[in-house]
Parts: C-alpha cells; sequence; structure tokens
C-alpha cells in the first residue's frame, strides 16, 4: 500500500504538495486556540476597614416642634411675626377681636353682681325670719303658760304652735335660699373666669423661644374654634438640634440599635456629608402597600444652620465595622467565571464555605479557593482564613467585542 501511495506521488508531484498543503492547514485549523471575547478583571485582597451599612431615607424634623392654636373663635386682627422669625416666649404673635369675647364678660360680670345682691336679699330675708321666729317662740311660752293656768282655751295654744312652726320654716326656706344664691355666686364667678380666660386667649403669645417656620393665617382670617383648635403658627423651638426621622425595611431593622453611627446626605448639599447617631427605633410598625417598615430617630446637630425642617435625608446607618483588615470586594463572592474556565467541581464538605476565584499564570485558568469570612459590607467583605494580602481575585468578566457587535448581539438577543 505504502509502495503505491509513494509511486503516486512520484508520478504527481503538483497534486501531491497541494494534498499535502490541503492537510496542513485542516490540522492547524483544528487545533489551533480559539482566541477569546472576554478577559478577566481581578483585584487584590488587601488590608483596611470593612463597614456594613444599611441605607434608608427620611425627613429632617426639628427637635420640638410647637403648634400654636388658639380655643378663641374670631377674626385675626393683627399678626405681628412672619416666617422664619425668631421669637421669645411670651411675645406677642397675633391678636384675636376682642369685640364679642369683652361683651361676653361684661355680661357675666353683671350676672355676678346680680348675684351678690341676690345673696344680701337673702341674709337680710333669714334675719328678719329669725326675728319673726322669736317673738313666736315667747308668743308660744306665753300661751302655754296662761293655758296651764286656765286662762286661755287650747284652741289659741294650737294657734300659737301653728305660728311658731311657720316662722322655724321661713328661717328654713331663707337658710335654703342663702345657700342658692352662694351656689349662683360660684356658678357665675366660674363663668366669669372663663369668659377673662377667652379675653386674654384673643393675644396669641409664643409658649416657648424658637423660630418661625410656619404661618397660617393673616390679617383679616377669621377662625372657628367651636370642634377643634386651629393651628396658627408653628415654632421650632431649637433648629440647631434636629433628627431625622428614617424608615427602615423590616428586613433590616433588626440590625439597628440606639448609639449606632450615621451618615447622610441632602439634596441641597450633595458633596457635604453629615455625621449622626441613632437615638431611638420606634417599635410601631408602618404599613405602606403591604410592606412594614419602623420609624428610626436619628440626632443631627445643625450649628452652622445648612440643615433645614422637611428636607430629604438619605441616610447610611453604620451597623458594624472592622478595622484594618483583610478583605476582599464583596462581588469576588459572587462572581463565577465562564463554565469552560471553572475546572472539575470541587469535593463535597460537611461544613459549606464561600469561594473565591484566584487568578493564575494562565489568564483563563483560574483556581477555585475556599475561604472563611467574617463581616460582610457593600463594598468590602471580611476574609477570616484562605487569603493572604496580595492575591489576586477575580471580581467581574470584560467583553473584549467591538461595541457595535455587541450590540448586534444585544438586539439580537432582544428580538
Amino acid at each position: 500500500m505504502l509502495t503505491k501511495i509513494s509511486a503516486w506521488v512520484k508520478r504527481h508531484p503538483v497534486w501531491s504538495g497541494l494534498i499535502a498543503l490541503v492537510l496542513i492547514a485542516v490540522t492547524y485549523f483544528a487545533v489551533r486556540p480559539t482566541p477569546r471575547d472576554y478577559e478577566y478583571i481581578s483585584a487584590p485582597a488587601d488590608r483596611g476597614d470593612v463597614e456594613r451599612k444599611v441605607s434608608a431615607s427620611g425627613k429632617l424634623r426639628a427637635l420640638n416642634t410647637i403648634k400654636v392654636g388658639t380655643e378663641v373663635s374670631g377674626q385675626i386682627t393683627r399678626v405681628y411675626v412672619d416666617f422664619n422669625s425668631p421669637v421669645k416666649a411670651g411675645q406677642v404673635l397675633a391678636e384675636i377681636d376682642v369685640t364679642r369675647v369683652r361683651a361676653r364678660t361684661q355680661q357675666i360680670e353683671a350676672q355676678v353682681a346680680l348675684a351678690r345682691a341676690g345673696l344680701q336679699q337673702s341674709v337680710a330675708n333669714v334675719a328678719r325670719a329669725r326675728l319673726e321666729l322669736e317673738i313666736q317662740q315667747r308668743e308660744y311660752a306665753r300661751q302655754r303658760e296662761l293655758a296651764e293656768r286656765g286662762f286661755v282655751s287650747k284652741a289659741n295654744l294650737d294657734l300659737a304652735q301653728t305660728r311658731l312652726n311657720t316662722a322655724r320654716n321661713a328661717v328654713d326656706v331663707a337658710s335654703a335660699q342663702i345657700q342658692s344664691s352662694n351656689a349662683q355666686i360660684r356658678q357665675a364667678t366660674a363663668e366669669l373666669s372663663s369668659a377673662q380666660l377667652d379675653l386674654k386667649r384673643t393675644v396669641i403669645v409664643a409658649p416657648a423661644s424658637g423660630v418661625i417656620i410656619n404661618k397660617l393665617v393673616e390679617p383679616g382670617t377669621t377662625v372657628a374654634a367651636s370642634f377643634q383648635t386651629p393651628n396658627l403658627f408653628e415654632i421650632a423651638a431649637d433648629i440647631t438640634k434636629m433628627q431625622v426621622e428614617a424608615s427602615v425595611d423590616e428586613a433590616d431593622i433588626g440590625q439597628i440599635a440606639p448609639g449606632q453611627k450615621v451618615a447622610f446626605t441632602v439634596d441641597s448639599y450633595p458633596d457635604t456629608v453629615f455625621r449622626a447617631t441613632v437615638r431611638q427605633v420606634r417599635k410601631a410598625p408602618v404599613e405602606t402597600q403591604n410592606v412594614v417598615s419602623y420609624l428610626v430617630i436619628i440626632d443631627v446637630g445643625n450649628l452652622d444652620g445648612k440643615l433645614l425642617p422637611g428636607m430629604t435625608a438619605n441616610v447610611e446607618i453604620i451597623t458594624g465595622t472592622r478595622p484594618g483588615v483583610l478583605r476582599v470586594p464583596t462581588t469576588a463572592l459572587r462572581f463565577r467565571p465562564k463554565p469552560a474556565d471553572r475546572g472539575p467541581p470541587p469535593a463535597e464538605t460537611k461544613t459549606p464555605r464561600q469561594t473565591v476565584w484566584i487568578a493564575g499564570t494562565d489568564a483563563y485558568k483560574p483556581s477555585r479557593q475556599p475561604v472563611q469570612t467574617g463581616l460582610q459590607g457593600d463594598d468590602y467583605t471580611e476574609i477570616l482564613s484562605g487569603l493572604k494580602a496580595g492575591d489576586k481575585i477575580l471580581v467581574r468578566t470584560k467583553s473584549l467585542k467591538p461595541k457595535a457587535e455587541e450590540a448586534d448581539e444585544d438586539d439580537s438577543a432582544t428580538s
């Protein structure tokens, strides 16, 4: 067989050469390595700080906001303050028309005077009734003595007894009138005190020092306090100390505790990070569209006055920290190479451990490395064992395809 092939090659050298070239080309394309259209990006394991954070949002509030209202209905005649006005405790903020309240006060004063006059009359009636009682007592004693001697009849003695009883009843009635007059005086006096209090309340004063953050009335406004107390002003008692009321999801609330450090920003100062402290975790749940959250109260200083009530705060509560520990990017714990580059799966162990992939000499042959982790944060995770500082850890895959080709593939995948 080999002899025949060798003879054929000698007779046909050109065709033999062409066939040899074809075979060489087929073999080359069959065994040559396929160029990769991706590469792995790595990051070194290093030492640094690891922080675990809970993100939330909330509103800035004054530490003590006082709503100033009125219990008196009427028309506002004067307003002495405006938005952002600083006020002192006891300072007059506004006045309500006193015409109707003053007329009611004068009417009740007249009722008090009338009740006192009635008391004096009742006292005079008691004195007159007691005098009449003394007279009837003497007359009855005289009639009884005469009846015992037989000088007057039994009928005259009975008549004297009746007059004595009538005098006694008159004294009782006059004494009851005194009690009634005293009750009327007390009632009228109480009504007068209420009317005088209403008259005093027509002048609206600041209950505490602070800054006016809301004004709800102007001169000429009519307020009605029949069913509920209308609010006229809102005073922030001390805006150098404020609080953030942050809403934290129920899945994260277990990590929050008083005393934890907080960093937050507001839209007005996006490049400024404000520092604060958790003061309270309120246990009352707030349910909105079947989502349960809890209110966390955060204390923050505001000595420079940048923060204003009502601003939206983007909050990060630091729930754990590890300084100067061996760490890797948290994305490395979730990253997995392409299936063709992973190699055989590891043997199962009783204690499952997390895995990272270490870059090797061959860029497409990373090695699997089990690690024991500690505190896990959004950016970095603490490594307790399994790695050393400087190890190159795969964190993501980068495509090497041209952008136009990537766009075509995305369009085809979408369609």
